[in-house]
């Protein structure tokens, strides 16, 4: 068997749920706050479905724990004394997880709403394609523990100040040992019990504190340029449909951002060069499009996002056309880079069977050659499969289905 037909063979199975079902790039994720929806999908789903709303607002022993959430918030802003305090009344607590996981399995059936929310929504989205081989009813529970253990993860870092997997970037804008904080996590907790102190879902307290303090840490980075697809990616999307696919090689060219570690700097030396060696590649007429990939990373909090950068960079200087290029204003690693263009390509209706390049410096090029071992730990699959190497600076790839798997411990770019 060739390499080719390898591929396809790899990607039918990576594809197909056991269940009979995949993920369909038709399918159109639920919500409005983009923050929530990739990072909390199962919990949005629960929100915007009504039928499945009804029967978990509803249900007494969902209820009982959403009361008995909100009440021990309240108490809270009387006893507590530090934030740990606060915080360990908002997060879930492995007894709660495990009670609503035997819930969901008491309601489930495969005809009722849940039944529904799962084969029209949770495996169509592909959200949760890591637990494909898994029954419906079991794929509902661990996509439920995924999103509890994800919003106290946010909670931990984001309000109690617990190291993320990068803390140079990502940790924290607080001094969390100061009075001033702990008078503003007091601040947080009572106003989400005024704002959700007449809620019946069970999350929804727990859930919103995780949002507030993405929001107030100013890390709402998940929504950058959304959405892209009326924004920054809306003439590239518009022109997919004119593309003649068999003239081209490749789908896609990409370029992994290189953030300038300078205040002030929008776009670095290395991430111009990048550019250029990509435009060339562009030119000689190998993919139709191009994607600039890298989120507001470096340094430490900055207001220019890589991507963004780049592709001004690129029709300003290099004359390539806006509509060739599409931007990922998210990805923080490489690792994600390269998951993240995965994700466009199948969202966007582009072939998925067909190879991409990445384009870049040489240093950067042979770290993504031997990078699958980081992509493991890190996202714990492999977004690509590599094909042939073409330069010093071009790497063939093709993507891989579990890339659509949301990162519960990322929550800027989950």
């Amino acid at each position: 068997m060739n390499f080719k037909k390898y591929l396809i063979v790899l990607f039918c199975l990576t594809t197909l749920y056991s269940y009979g079902q995949a993920p369909d790039p038709q399918y159109k994720l639920v919500g409005s706050n983009f923050i929530q929806t990739k990072n909390y999908y199962l919990l949005t789903l629960f929100q915007s479905n009504v039928a499945a709303k009804q029967m978990l607002s509803n249900d007494p022993e969902l209820v009982k724990l959403t009361r008995t959430r909100l009440e021990n918030i309240k108490a809270s802003l009387t006893t507590c004394k530090d934030v740990s305090c606060f915080t360990q009344t908002i997060k879930f607590t492995d007894d709660e997880i495990k009670a609503v996981s035997e819930r969901l399995t008491n309601l489930y059936k495969p005809d009722n709403a849940l039944g529904n929310l799962v084969k029209l929504d949770l495996i169509p989205s592909g959200t949760y394609i890591l637990y494909k081989d898994l029954s419906p009813v079991q794929l509902l529970v661990k996509a439920w523990e995924q999103d509890a253990k994800a919003v106290n993860y946010t909670i931990e870092v984001y309000a109690e100040g617990r190291k993320p997997n990068y803390p140079l970037i990502d940790s924290i804008a607080f001094n969390v040992k100061s009075r001033s904080y702990l008078n503003l996590v007091y601040d947080a907790s009572a106003t989400i019990y005024d704002e959700d102190k007449k809620e019946k879902l069970f999350f929804t307290p727990s859930m919103n504190y995780a949002l507030q303090c993405l929001e107030i840490n100013e890390r709402e980075d998940a929504a950058n340029d959304e959405p892209m697809v009326l924004k920054v990616n809306k003439n590239a999307f518009n022109r997919i449909k004119t593309i003649k696919w068999g003239d081209y090689k490749y789908t896609m060219i990409l370029i992994p951002g290189a953030g300038p570690d300078v205040d002030g700097v929008a776009l670095s030396a290395e991430g111009m060069l990048r550019c250029r060696v990509a435009a060339l590649r562009y030119f000689e007429g190998l993919a139709p499009f191009i994607m600039t990939s890298g989120g507001k990373v470096h340094p430490y909090k900055t207001k220019f996002c890589e991507a963004d950068e780049m592709k001004k960079y690129m029709v300003e200087k290099l004359h390539v056309p806006e509509n060739a290029i599409f931007v990922d204003p998210h990805a923080r690693h490489t690792t994600t880079n390269m998951r993240n263009c995965v994700r466009i390509i199948f969202r966007y209706g582009m072939p998925f069977s067909k190879p991409c390049i990445t384009s870049t410096d040489k240093y950067q090029s042979y770290f993504i050659e031997n990078m699958a071992g980081r992509c493991q730990k890190e996202l714990g699959y492999v977004p690509y499969i590599l094909g042939k190497r073409l330069s010093d600076t071009e790497q063939e790839f093709y993507p891989v289905i579990t890339s659509l798997q949301i990162d519960a411990d990322e929550p800027l770019d989950p």
